[in-house]
């Protein structure tokens, strides 16, 4: 997976048929995307960059946003692991390399069935990096994605994330 979707509840269908009508129309036809057993989430792989797919949905929502009915929020995932504490570390230390010396962090764990505690894994990654954390302003945020047995990582600049509500209401600023 190199990106996990997000939708209303029991719409996982139209949205995926909306998210592979925005791949094929970026030029991705083989994108493969499916249902996960967690209601509302769906989870793509496409051989685009997936940070160029969300400059292109912010696109379609700048310049027809009626197209974008049902995906929510759109999360880059740059890295996927096993879901344990020593892997997620491991894969968030080796991503965030990108951060230079003196830039900030800060981590941001969403999880779906996972008995791993968000206060373990965000110290357990945080022990491993020299770099400050900043809650407020930080020049990067660690996204950890838990999925039961599965998780993805990235390292992005902070309002990567696509939120799809959030940017319908920008443009009718």
């Amino acid at each position: 997976m190199n990106l996990i979707i997000t939708c209303q509840r029991n719409l996982e269908d139209p949205a995926m048929l909306e998210a592979q009508n925005m791949l094929e129309r970026f030029g991705d036809k083989e994108a493969l995307i499916e249902k996960t057993p967690f209601s509302g989430i769906i989870l793509v792989k496409t051989s685009l960059d997936n940070i160029k797919v969300l400059d292109n949905f912010r696109e379609i929502i700048e310049d027809e946003p009626w197209l974008i009915k049902y995906c929510s929020r759109i999360i880059p995932i740059q890295k996927e692991c096993e879901t344990k504490l020593e892997e997620i570390r491991d894969v968030a230390v080796e991503l965030s390399n990108v951060m230079k010396q003196n830039e900030t962090y800060r981590i941001t764990v969403e999880k779906r069935h996972s008995s791993l505690h968000t206060k373990d894994i965000i110290s357990n990654i945080a022990d491993s990096l020299s770099n400050k954390v900043s809650l407020e302003n930080s020049d990067w945020e660690i996204i950890v994605q838990i999925l039961r047995n599965k998780t993805g990582v990235s390292v992005i600049p902070p309002d990567t994330i696509l939120s799809v509500d959030r940017e319908k209401r920008v443009e009718l600023d």
